[in-house]
């Protein structure tokens, strides 16, 4: 339907809404274009979204290009700017490309779901959702069993939250434990087991009964449990996540997951694994927790989960706990999570993790990829502390977090992204598409022998 009449109160947004459609529209644009596009990105950062961006793009890029503006993608594994810079991206939007930029049938998936539906009616059965948790329950370890679907990882938490307290509160268990240096998201009961004071500060207080203990520290872990226990504060569950991401790339003992599982049983505590970064192939297996051999009572996924093309994300749990939310299933609801176009793509996503062996090549990439950082780095000693990783999981701990800001800007202005993680500003974080090729590790790692070279310590 044309519109034949514009209200003259909207003639300028709708002006200016056609202007911008009629960009989205090209497959290319002309300078004149790119300037226009910079500078109304610049300004509506400024005024209308938040002008701290603007500050943060300022530490993280160099020579003044934190102005470059993304624009499209460019193969599976880089990006162009809006002036036609290529960057290699080893940020993969912080873990969500793990199939690669547009892979085609996700694509196809995708865009042939909304030539028939986009969104569902929300009272009909809709069968992508029914089918996607079925998918679930086949590819995620042990007994896990029922899926509610979500938009975001820090939903997914959330879901997994009251879920326990769901299951937990009959049985008068109401603490819940989180690690330090943890990242679960920043709605308030995800926040409440994020770790990082500066996020939680300005929200407190935040959800009663939270416990932070060190991650990977087993004996803390039983004695706060037991502490607990003693006082009559019994704890509901154990929110963990694998591998932390945000909080460096941490990699926890080969036995704590395990033992982490005995305490629980012991204790009475589900334990829910947040795997929003972890999961789907990232780490060289599907899921981080079969590295284990630990299954958890609740797992959270997002990010790859929507197979880089919807936001999309899931909370699956065993039948047992799920089943608290049998006889009122609008304890917890979502208007759009589990719609038909997202899952249609995380179909397709999990299809072709499957197909092309993923996490598989993930383990390959990033055995070779760490040892390659492993040897550019040697004899920087005075700047680098760490590297470490699992599969294309990959932390570069430095010094201090200006050293680590200075090689972020000198990657990415050789033309490769990458980013700080938002717990452990010291380490920079490497989580390129599964799908990055050897020639383009080469590079990564020409460039950061390149930057470690001038990049001089504070």
């Amino acid at each position: 339907m044309q519109t034949t009449h514009i209200d003259p109160k909207y003639e300028k947004a709708y002006a200016y809404a056609t202007k911008v459609l009629s960009l989205i529209e090209k497959e290319t644009i002309t300078a004149e274009e790119a300037k226009w596009v910079t500078e109304e990105t610049l300004e509506g950062f400024r005024h209308h979204v938040n002008p701290g961006f603007l500050e943060y793009r300022k530490t993280v890029t160099k020579g003044g290009q934190f102005a470059a503006v993304e624009w499209k993608d460019s193969g599976p594994n880089c990006f162009l700017d809006v002036n036609g810079k290529e960057y290699i991206d080893c940020l993969g939007g912080f873990g969500i490309y793990n199939v690669g930029h547009r892979h085609p049938k996700v694509m196809k998936a995708v865009i042939d779901q909304m030539n028939r539906q986009a969104l569902h009616s929300q009272d009909l059965l809709d069968p992508l959702r029914a089918m996607l948790a079925k998918l679930l329950a086949e590819i995620t370890p042990g007994a896990l069993k029922y899926s509610f679907f979500g938009n975001s990882g820090t939903e997914a938490v959330e879901a997994a939250l009251k879920l326990a307290k769901s299951y937990q509160n009959p049985r008068g268990r109401h603490t819940f434990i989180a690690t330090t240096q943890a990242f679960h998201g920043k709605s308030l009961g995800s926040l409440s087991g994020t770790a990082k004071a500066a996020f939680r500060r300005p929200f407190f207080p935040l959800v009663a009964g939270f416990r932070h203990v060190p991650f990977g520290d087993i004996d803390m872990m039983y004695k706060t449990m037991r502490a607990g226990a003693m006082v009559g504060e019994d704890v509901a569950a154990v929110l963990v996540e694998p591998i932390q991401g945000e909080g460096g790339i941490n990699i926890p003992p080969d036995d704590y997951l395990p033992k982490l599982r005995e305490l629980c049983d012991d204790f009475g505590a589900l334990l829910i694994f947040d795997e929003v970064q972890t999961g789907m192939g990232r780490t060289g297996k599907m899921f981080a927790a079969e590295h284990y051999g630990v299954v958890p009572d609740i797992m959270a996924l997002g990010k790859a989960f929507g197979g880089g093309i919807m936001p999309a994300s899931a909370t699956i749990a065993t039948e047992e706990v799920f089943s608290v939310w049998f006889e009122n299933p609008f304890l917890h609801t979502t208007t759009f999570g589990g719609n038909p176009l997202a899952a249609a793509a995380a179909i397709a996503a999990i299809q072709v993790l499957i197909e092309e062996n993923l996490p598989e090549r993930a383990a390959q990439m990033g055995a070779y990829f760490l040892a390659g950082l492993r040897e550019v780095v040697r004899g920087h000693e005075d700047k680098v502390i760490d590297v470490r990783g699992k599969g294309l999981m990959i932390g570069l701990e430095f010094m201090d977090d200006r050293t680590g800001f200075e090689v972020a800007k000198g990657l990415f202005d050789r033309g490769v992204l990458v980013a700080g993680t938002l717990v452990n500003a010291k380490t920079i974080r490497i989580e390129p598409p599964l799908t990055i090729e050897k020639a383009q590790i080469d590079r990564v790692l020409e460039a950061l022998t390149e930057t470690l070279r001038e990049v001089k310590r504070a």
